[in-house]
């Protein structure tokens, strides 16, 4: 049994903006406000606490399972590390449990496995807290059905935490929850609800200069009010509006098999595969997206993704032959040599030509068409959500696109060049 008097916050992991966060027993929490904060890494160190100190089984939840490793997983890794706990905790990373010597628990589920999240359950007690990472994903009827995962007797309040940066003044969680949050404040808490903003100024220590001139140099209004100051965002000038989302994998069709009717999976239909990819490692992440493409009804159906940082050639070119075979698949020609490397495991990469205004050209392309996103393809909805031109210092709308939440766009361009060349050779006046 590990003993309450083990496990505490050492001055050098410590940060003191969160001291208020981490004695919190308040029913609904809410934690949110700009980039590099430190908000994730305070939730992942609390939660290695209270499941250490025993008596407490977490679930992390974010909205699509598979960003689950690359977000909070690892935070809830690393900070493991940082109590130097390794040897007192048993991490699972194909069945994403975490389970500590005192039999308690820190399980991981998505969304988007709703029967799963239905029936998970600890080893031992129950659950007595839920983590929603990145919780401006989730949709309101998420939130119903995990309240209804915090039951059972125990002897500790049970508690829901909310993650998030505040993306968009009209969510549903700032309509629910901050009728009584007052902007010129950073805490809240009525004894139901306990509400924390914090920004990069608060975890200053622990960021270098470069992280903190990224964020005080951003021009771009919404970007500097949400990622910088924290505020709730007001977007306008959205580039992308002709896309939904579906859940694909459900989907049923029904085709003509000789003279005969039959109920196919619409997926199964799908046989004009394009795949693109953007490169990335540490800010920016890789991106890969694979599509199928209707040229009949104009319509692109955005199937899979990859979304990862700090993922080298070899990994990535591996989660890219298992998702798309022996495809085709265009590339960001500013990185040849990770297009060689491509190349030399198998894969059928080409270059993408870009050229002059290729980026606004490819823009225009792409909402000429219907965009269908898999409801699993998170990364493929939080950019479309967000991609937007810029603005002037007088409001005015520039045609130039800010260059944020574009990479799974971006790769969708590449994927999509040789369509996209077909329109322009059409409309191109012939020469005389």
């Amino acid at each position: 049994m590990i003993h309450q008097s083990n496990v505490h916050l050492d001055k050098r992991i410590r940060n003191k903006s969160y001291k208020r966060f981490f004695k919190d027993q308040t029913r609904m929490q809410i934690l949110f406000g700009g980039s590099s904060s430190g908000k994730s890494v305070a939730a992942a160190q609390r939660c290695v606490m209270d499941v250490a100190n025993g008596g407490r089984n977490y679930l992390c939840i974010r909205h699509v399972k598979n960003t689950i490793k690359t977000s909070i997983f690892n935070e809830i890794v690393k900070a493991i590390s940082m109590f130097s706990m390794t040897a007192f905790f048993n991490v699972n990373k194909s069945d994403f449990v975490i389970t500590c010597k005192n039999e308690y628990q820190i399980l991981f589920a998505g969304l988007d496995d709703v029967q799963k999240v239905k029936s998970i359950t600890p080893e031992k007690g129950v659950l007595t807290d839920i983590l929603v990472e990145e919780a401006t994903e989730i949709e309101i009827g998420d939130l119903k059905q995990l309240r209804k995962r915090l039951r059972g007797k125990c002897h500790v309040v049970k508690r829901m935490l909310f993650l998030f940066n505040p993306i968009m003044l009209e969510h549903w969680i700032h309509q629910m929850f901050f009728k009584n949050w007052d902007d010129s404040k950073t805490y809240y808490n009525d004894g139901r609800i306990s509400i924390m903003k914090t920004t990069y100024k608060d975890n200053l220590r622990f960021l270098e200069q470069d992280d903190i001139d990224e964020l005080e140099d951003e021009t771009d209004k919404y970007y500097y009010d949400v990622y910088t100051l924290g505020n709730w965002g007001v977007l306008g000038n959205l580039i992308f509006k002709n896309w939904e989302v579906r859940d694909l994998r459900s989907e049923k069709i029904i085709v003509m098999d000789g003279k005969n009717e039959k109920e196919v999976s619409l997926l199964d239909t799908f046989d004009n595969y394009k795949n693109g990819q953007d490169f990335g490692f540490s800010s920016d992440p890789a991106a890969t997206v694979r599509t199928h493409y209707d040229k009949m009804r104009k319509t692109i159906y955005i199937t899979d993704e990859i979304y990862m940082r700090e993922m080298t050639n070899d990994i990535l070119g591996k989660e890219v032959k298992e998702l798309i075979g022996r495809e085709y698949i265009r590339c960001d020609s500013a990185e040849p040599k990770s297009i060689m490397d491509f190349r030399r495991m198998d894969i059928n990469a080409l270059h993408a030509r870009k050229g002059k205004d290729s980026v606004n050209f490819g823009i225009d392309w792409l909402q000429r068409q219907k965009i269908v996103i898999d409801v699993r393809c998170q990364n493929a909805k939080n950019e479309f959500q967000q991609y937007k031109w810029k603005e002037d210092k007088d409001g005015n709308v520039l045609k130039v696109p800010v260059d944020k939440n574009n990479h799974i766009i971006d790769a969708l361009r590449y994927a999509y060049e040789d369509e996209m060349e077909d329109r322009q050779l059409k409309t191109m006046k012939p020469f005389m």
